[in-house]
């Protein structure tokens, strides 16, 4: 796969559809692979006339790693973004973030707007003070280590499993086996269980995104799960109440999380932002 470059930090990415076709960059969210954008949902775009370009964000997959004590920013992350673009020959594209995605996806569409088109921000949140929290139950998710895959395999894939269920879409659920499949297939392609921590520090560092948020112009579609119980729906109307003109989807039985059977939906609303851009 081709690597991209941002200064030191390497970035592994992935595009399919025709090159020149409009291009759709999918960022991912924390502690996730960009094979969490799976083939079949960038099929979807392709097949609507579009170029899908995923990628690892820093700190996880194949792109670079980083130690303990270094830090970054969202605002790096962004540039992160920009650096694949750049290696995939695309000067503007639709940018679509999900969870720390949408945040990263955020500040593009404010401190990149010259290479942004449309804004899809899917169970995401402007970090604004005094937003509902997470239950602790999808807290411990982010916070609390799986079992080391190298040593107990079936231990971390296990915990991986419960941990996906946890936060999961209540009416959508995955097909049996796909989690195990999932996250069996993620720790065999990269393994940094201290990456999240890192990137979490970046979305701390970063903070209230709101007076960005004010700042974007593109056509935006904010995507949020009725039922998230990581990132409560009122972070997503918070962040479409920001953004002038946003639209807000609101889906009833969604969590935090894209199974197959939501694919269609999320595509539907990344298509209608682009559709909006012309």
């Amino acid at each position: 796969m081709p690597f991209a470059t941002n200064g030191d930090v390497r970035l592994c990415w992935e595009s399919f559809g025709d090159p020149g076709a409009p291009a759709i960059l999918l960022v991912n969210g924390l502690g996730s692979q960009m094979t969490r954008w799976p083939e079949g949902f960038c099929a979807l775009l392709v097949a609507r006339g579009y170029r899908a370009i995923r990628f690892d964000n820093r700190d996880a997959g194949l792109s670079t790693g980083f130690g303990e004590g270094e830090a970054y920013t969202l605002e790096d992350m962004a540039a992160d973004a920009m650096a694949v673009l750049d290696a995939a020959g695309v000067e503007a594209a639709h940018v679509t973030g999900v969870s720390m995605g949408g945040m990263i996806s955020q500040v593009i569409a404010a401190d990149h707007a010259h290479r942004t088109l449309s804004l899809t921000s899917i169970m995401s949140t402007s970090s604004a003070s005094g937003l509902p929290q997470a239950t602790p139950r999808a807290m411990a998710v982010l916070t609390q280590p799986t079992p080391d895959f190298r040593t107990d395999p079936e231990a971390h894939i296990a915990a991986a499993v419960e941990n996906a269920r946890v936060i999961g879409s209540p009416s959508y659920p995955w097909p049996d086996g796909a989690l195990a499949e999932r996250a069996r297939a993620e720790a065999s392609r990269a393994w940094n269980p201290t990456g999240s921590g890192r990137q979490m520090r970046a979305v701390g560092a970063t903070g209230d995104r709101s007076a960005r948020l004010a700042r974007i112009t593109v056509p935006t579609v904010v995507l949020h799960g009725a039922d998230d119980p990581l990132l409560p729906a009122e972070g997503g109307r918070d962040t479409a109440a920001k953004i002038p003109g946003a639209e807000l989807r609101i889906i009833e039985g969604m969590g935090h999380d894209l199974p197959p059977a939501l694919f269609g939906l999320v595509a539907d609303a990344i298509l209608a932002a682009a559709a909006r851009a012309g």
